[in-house]
Order: structure tokens, then sequence, then C-alpha cells
């Protein structure tokens, strides 16, 4: 008779209960249904099938998109007496990893998409009974995620030969369309799918107008401790970054597809290991790092898309910690969006535009971040959540159509040729030897804008060219848009965001963590959990999550049954450490 998912729940995971929407999943797989789990990340995807594959006799086959996450995954499993293993191409081990699956000796097995959908791994698996087929990722699947991988729809033939093991597929980032597709490629009905929500409530959002982005990013880090995430949109950018960035007290890599495989290896684990290194990097750096302690994630530009932007800001504070995810943002991000909507098959710009539009009315936004954020994704939030930056400390909005209007007549009748800083030169009368040359002063628009308008220039501009109101042309001159006409006409106005002036804050006051730091029994358990860490070639919080040290430096259990009462703390890792964190306990009493 198969174990009770609760008891196993509390035994080999440590935890009281189910969370959220995780009990119901896990009923279906047990059940042998085949189920869509849409989970926010930190939600617990991964327990919805580790779980199960304990309780099930056979191997769960866990398909997972990039071998980074694989190992982390394998770690973390190992680490709870799950028995685990990878067939990837990196992996020494294969042979023993195929015998002991042969032999039954395997509870997860991680594999590749383009491995699994081979006719030589279907014949491997027809030898030893299967428990599940969990699809890690599952947005991967459809054409219209963000993150399409071909070989993700080749997968259903696998599945198909095996019609009686369940299916689990999981994404934390899937729209209403993406969601079709998913249950349609993967043969999941529609009734299977199970969406616990998009909301992240620990992350607080903030989007900012870029001004000095190694300035701001620095800010960011000087406030918050702990490991962070910088996205940079280009390889040169991570570098210029990290170095800019970097110092005694704070190491700042970069990564991306560029730099050499194995310095790309040695720095994406040395930041996993991290617990205080920032790491510079492009989207290829991501979705392949299962590390719960992401104190904050900052983009030093655009996302390419509201799903890439929720995807990327959900790798901070997935141990349910505080954590704060900060957009920078310029308009010529917009301008370059818009250029490459117009190399792509024509077929595909209208989807594209309106990506494009919804980042527009993120950013521009005077009211709930969030809420725009959950609304793209079907749900009805709130009209304040308390938790981003607007809500924070409300902006103020102004109409600016009237400053827009001037604007617009400058580059006009300055023959749509110069650039936002000498635009500004003419509507502010700011005489120069370039404005004297070519006659604007006596233009009707010269000094049309007084000093109580002035400051409104600069965030015209860039709404302007959000817009497509004005573009900038190949010699760096500003053009009409589109979205001109509807100003001058008087059809459309512009209103205007604000934000409030930033104060910096000092180090660790924003959205920090709960951890009592410089309380010395927590510093000590950090130590000694550094120091079985390096023994054991793991992260630190693969022995335990901040959490459960927190738990201890206030509980202090004196015993081991005591201890393995605080929750995240599993017969596994009771055996394997608990000894060694009392013993600190003791020493600091």
């Amino acid at each position: 008779m198969p174990a009770d998912p609760v008891s196993v729940l509390q035994s080999t995971f440590g935890f009281p209960g189910f969370r959220g929407v995780q009990g119901q999943v896990v009923e279906r797989v047990l059940a042998g249904q085949r189920t869509l789990a849409v989970m926010p990340t930190g939600a617990g995807k991964s327990l919805t099938y580790q779980l199960p594959s304990v309780v099930l006799d056979g191997t769960c086959i866990v398909i997972s998109p990039l071998i980074a996450l694989m190992h982390d995954q394998l770690r973390a499993a190992t680490a709870v007496g799950i028995r685990a293993g990878t067939l990837t191409s990196v992996d020494e081990n294969r042979q023993e990893t195929i015998a002991r699956f042969r032999a039954g000796e395997l509870d997860l097995l991680y594999v590749a998409p383009e491995r699994a959908s081979s006719g030589h791994f279907r014949d491997l698996l027809a030898q030893a009974p299967l428990s599940l087929f969990a699809i890690d990722e599952a947005h991967c699947v459809s054409e219209w995620g963000h993150d399409f991988r071909p070989d993700y729809r080749l997968l259903r033939p696998l599945f198909d030969q095996f019609p009686d093991v369940p299916r689990l597929a999981l994404t934390a980032t899937a729209d209403a369309h993406t969601r079709a597709d998913i249950l349609e490629q993967l043969g999941i009905p529609e009734e299977g799918m199970i969406v616990a929500g998009f909301d992240r409530p620990n992350i607080r959002y903030a989007i900012t107008p870029r001004d000095n982005t190694t300035r701001q990013i620095a800010d960011i880090l000087a406030e918050h401790p702990g490991p962070g995430i910088v996205y940079a949109p280009t390889r040169a950018a991570t570098e210029r970054l990290a170095a800019a960035l970097s110092t005694p007290k704070r190491e700042v890599r970069a990564y991306h597809a560029g730099l050499d495989p194995a310095v790309r290896q040695r720095n994406q684990a040395d930041f996993v290991a991290s617990e205080d290194m920032v790491m510079v990097a492009t989207v290829a750096f991501g979705m392949g790092i299962d590390k719960p302690d992401v104190r904050f994630v900052a983009h030093a530009g655009l996302p390419k898309s509201i799903e890439g932007y929720y995807q990327e800001t959900g790798r901070a504070g997935r141990d349910g910690d505080p954590a704060v995810a900060h957009l920078f943002w310029g308009a010529d991000d917009f301008a370059r969006a818009r250029q490459r909507i117009g190399e792509v098959e024509p077929e595909r710009q209208p989807g594209e535009r309106a990506r494009l539009n919804a980042l527009g009315a993120l950013v521009e936004t005077a009211g709930c971040r969030r809420a725009i954020l959950l609304a793209h994704f079907g749900e009805t939030p709130p009209d304040s959540c308390g938790n981003c930056d607007n809500c924070l400390n409300p902006p103020a909005a102004v109409d600016a159509t009237e400053t827009a209007r001037k604007f617009l007549s400058a580059v006009f009748r300055t023959g749509q040729m110069f650039g936002v800083g000498y635009i500004e030169q003419v509507l502010q009368g700011q005489s120069t030897e370039r404005s004297l040359t070519n006659g604007h002063e006596a233009l009707s628009v010269w000094g049309i804008v007084g000093a109580e308008e002035a400051h409104l220039l600069k965030p015209v501009a860039r709404a302007l060219l959000l817009r497509d109101a004005i573009r900038a042309n190949p010699h760096g001159g500003l053009e009409f848009g589109p979205a001109a006409r509807g100003l001058l006409k008087g059809e459309a106005t512009l209103k205007l965001v604000l934000p409030p002036k930033r104060e910096r804050r000092r180090r660790g006051a924003a959205g920090a963590t709960p951890n009592p730091i410089g309380n010395p029994l927590f510093e000590a358990l950090r130590r000694r959990r550094r120091e079985l860490a390096e023994e054991a070639s793991v992260p630190p919080y693969v022995i335990f999550h901040d959490s459960v040290l927190r738990d201890m430096a206030t509980m202090r259990p004196s015993s081991l049954q005591a201890l393995g009462r605080i929750t995240g703390v599993g017969a596994r890792k009771l055996e394997a450490y608990g000894d060694a964190f009392l013993q600190v306990i003791r020493e600091a009493a």
C-alpha cells in the first residue's frame, strides 16, 4: 500500500502541510491523472513531483530544459534522501545511472527534452516501471511562450507510448493562450489544469526611468545585502557593469553566452554557492538557477515581454523572504524594440506590438504595478497591492499635453533633423552657435517653455518616444511617428507620471530579509552551514534555508527531537546535520 503523502511530506521534506495548491496537484498525480499546474516561482512546484516519486513505485522521469537546473535539483533531491540521477552530456556516470534505473533504484531521473524525444530513450524506458512524467518549464512547449524550445513539441509520442503513466506539466509563466497550447501539445484535458495564481507578494516591484544606470544599480547593491541578479541587454553591457559595480566587499561577475564555457560554468557555480555575490547577465542566465535566496533582480534595460519580465523577476525571493525587482528603462529601449519588430515576419508583428504596448503600460502607469502584471495573466487583482513603488509612494500625475504639442511643434519647425537636447534648448530659448547659424531663434517655438514648465521636457520626450509619436532617425535626429498626429490635432492627450525623488536607503533597509544579521547565534549557524556545504560540495541553501536557521536561532532547540519539529528539517537532514547545529546552539548558550 502506498505511503501516506502527508507523512512523507513531514518525514522527507520536513513540512507540516501542503502549501497552496500543492495538495490538489499531488492528489491528481497519485490518482494517475494528467495535470497542468501553473504555480508561481517559489510556490513549491518541484515538490509536486518529488513527493509522488517517493510514494509511487517506479521512476519519475523529469524533463527539464537546462543541465544546470537539473544538477541543482539533483542536489536538492539527494539532500532529503530521494534517489535521483541525471542523464546529461556532461555526466561521467551515465552507465551507472542507466544501470540504477533498470534495477529500479531511482525515484527521479532528470533528462533534457532532446534526449527524452529520442527513440533510443523510449526503448530504455520500456525496461523498468515508470511512476510519472513531469515536464518542467512546460511553457517551452508552446510557440506562444517566451522560451519556446522545439524539442518540447516532440515529447507527445513518448508519453503516448506509456498511456497509463500520469503526466504533470509545470510552469510559472503562461498566459491563457500559452496554457491552451500546453494542454493540446502534451495531451492533458482542460479539466486537468490547476492555476494557482501569479502573485508573488514578497517581491516589491519598482520601475524607474534610466538616469546613470551604473549609479542607480550601485544604489540597489548598497541597499540590499545577499545575492542578486542584474540583467543587462548586451554582452558588452554585462562586462562593463560588472567591472563598474564590483568592490572588495561585494563581488560582481559577468555571465553571457560569449564567455569561455569554463569561465561561464565557474561563475554560475560560484554564484549559486555564494551568500552575497551579484551576477550581471544577459537573459541566457537564470532559468537554470534553482537558487532560493536571491534578494534582488535589477533590469538595466527593457525586458522582451511582460512574460519574460515576470519570469526574470521571479528568480528573486524564491525562499519566500522579502525581495526586490527594480527595472530601469529608457525611451530608446522602446525605439530599438520597434525597430526589431519591423524586422520580423509580418504575421508575427501584431503580437510583438501588443507585447511592447503591454510593457509600455507597465512602465508608465501611475497605478499599482502588481495589478497590471496580474491582470495581464487573466487575474482580477485589487487596485492596490501595498508592495510596489507606486503603492508605497504614489507618483504625481500631470496633464502634459500642451508641453507635448510644443515639443512636437519644435521638432517639426526645426526640420525633423535634431535630437532631444537641441529641441529642449530651442524651446527654452537657450542661444547657441548652432541655433544662430540655423536661424532657429526666429522661430515661433523659440523660448516658449518657461522655467516652471522646463522640468517636464525630458519626461515628455521620453513619453513621446515610448508612444511612437517621435522616432530617432539613423542620424540621431527626431522625426514624427504615427502617434504624433493625434496629439497635434487634439485627438489624444498625454498624461505624465512624475516619479517621486528616490531617497537612498541604508544597507538592508528596503525589502530586507527578516534575518537577524549581527545576531551572534544566527551568524554562527550560518558559518557552520558554510563549512558543511563546502565539505559536501553543495550550495549552503541545500543544507538549510535561512528561514530554518532563523527558527533555530529563535527557538534554540536542545535535542534532535525538538530540532526535527522545525519546518524544513526532514529525517535525512536531521540525521546528517542535526548534531552539528545542536552543538553550535549549545556553545552559544
